[in-house]
C-alpha cells in the first residue's frame, strides 16, 4: 500500500515537474512571437541617457542597455536590430507606433497608456544645475515663479517636472544631451537632467574657462529605468520580467555598469510581489 502510495507521488511529482517546464516553454515560445514578429527582435537604445548607452569608438552602440538586449536576443534566438534614437521621448512614440519590440525607458504613468513594463533593473538620480552666482540653494528653491527650467522634451525629467512644477516654467527642447547648452544660450536659471550628464557638462566648461557652473546638492527625484514593450504584449512583458530578475541577481546588470564606466547609477532591488 505504502509502496502504491509512494509510486503514485513520485508519478504526479513528476507529471507537475513536466508541466512546470512545458509552461516555461510555452512563455518563451509566446514570448518569441510577440517579441520576434517581424523576424528579429527591434530593440529601441536610447543614446540621449548616457548612463543607458552611448557610441562606441567605432559608432556603435554600447551600454548597459545593449548589453541587456543582445542577451535577450540571444536567450530568444532571435537576431537583434538595434534602432538608436537621441530622446526618450522618440523611443516612446517608436514603441507606442510599434515600430520597435523592445525599448529601455523610465517608468511613468504617462507612458504606462502605451506601454508595459518589467520591473526597474537601474536606478538613476534627477538633479539641477544652475550657474555659480544664483541664489538658488537647495532643490526645494527651485519652483518659484520667474525660474525657467530647461528639460528634454519626453523625458522622464519632463514628465515629472510637468506634474510637480507649479510655479516655475518648463522650457523643452529637443532632447537631453542638449539642455546645458540650450541653458547657456538662452540664459536660463535652471537646467535638469541625468545627474551624470550634467555634472559632466559642468566640468567641462568650467575646466574651459566656461559659464561657471554648480550642481545643487541632493536630487529632485528617482528615475527607475524599466524595459517596456507595445502595449498588450503579455508573453513578453512576463518573459522580460523574468530575465531581467536573473540578470539583477547573477550580477549581469552590475557588471555591465562597471564594465561601462557608469558612476552613480545603482542596480535595482529585487521585485516585490504584493
Amino acid at each position: 500500500m505504502n509502496l502504491t502510495r509512494r509510486s503514485f507521488h513520485g508519478a504526479a511529482g513528476g507529471l507537475l515537474l513536466t508541466g512546470c517546464a512545458s509552461i516555461r516553454l510555452d512563455t518563451r515560445a509566446a514570448a518569441i512571437a510577440e517579441l520576434g514578429s517581424t523576424g528579429k527582435l527591434r530593440a529601441a537604445i536610447n543614446l540621449g541617457n548616457p548612463i543607458l548607452a552611448s557610441r562606441g569608438p567605432s559608432g556603435e552602440p554600447q551600454g548597459v542597455s545593449v548589453d541587456l538586449a543582445r542577451e535577450a536576443a540571444r536567450r530568444l534566438g532571435l537576431p537583434i536590430e538595434l534602432v538608436p534614437f537621441n530622446s526618450a521621448g522618440n523611443v516612446v512614440e517608436a514603441v507606442k507606433a510599434r515600430q520597435v519590440d523592445l525599448a529601455f525607458v523610465a517608468i511613468d504613468p504617462v507612458r504606462a497608456a502605451d506601454t508595459d513594463y518589467t520591473a526597474p533593473y537601474v536606478v538613476i538620480e534627477g538633479a539641477y544645475l544652475v550657474r555659480n552666482e544664483s541664489p538658488l540653494q537647495r532643490n526645494e528653491e527651485v519652483d518659484r515663479a520667474g525660474t525657467r527650467i530647461v528639460v528634454g522634451r519626453g523625458s522622464a525629467y519632463d514628465l515629472y517636472l510637468t506634474r510637480d512644477i507649479k510655479s516655475a516654467t518648463l522650457v523643452r527642447i529637443p532632447t537631453s544631451p542638449e539642455v546645458t547648452n540650450q541653458f547657456i544660450a538662452q540664459k536660463l536659471e535652471v537646467a535638469a537632467g541625468v545627474r551624470q550628464q550634467l555634472e559632466a557638462d559642468a566640468m567641462r566648461l568650467n575646466g574651459s574657462g566656461g559659464a561657471g557652473l554648480r550642481m545643487l546638492p541632493g536630487r529632485f527625484m528617482v528615475i527607475e529605468q524599466a524595459m517596456g514593450v507595445p502595449k498588450g504584449r503579455l508573453a513578453a512583458q512576463a518573459w522580460l520580467s523574468s530575465y531581467l530578475e536573473e540578470m539583477k541577481a547573477s550580477g549581469f546588470v552590475a557588471a555591465a555598469l562597471q564594465r561601462h564606466g557608469i558612476e552613480g547609477a545603482s542596480v535595482a532591488p529585487p521585485r516585490t510581489h504584493s
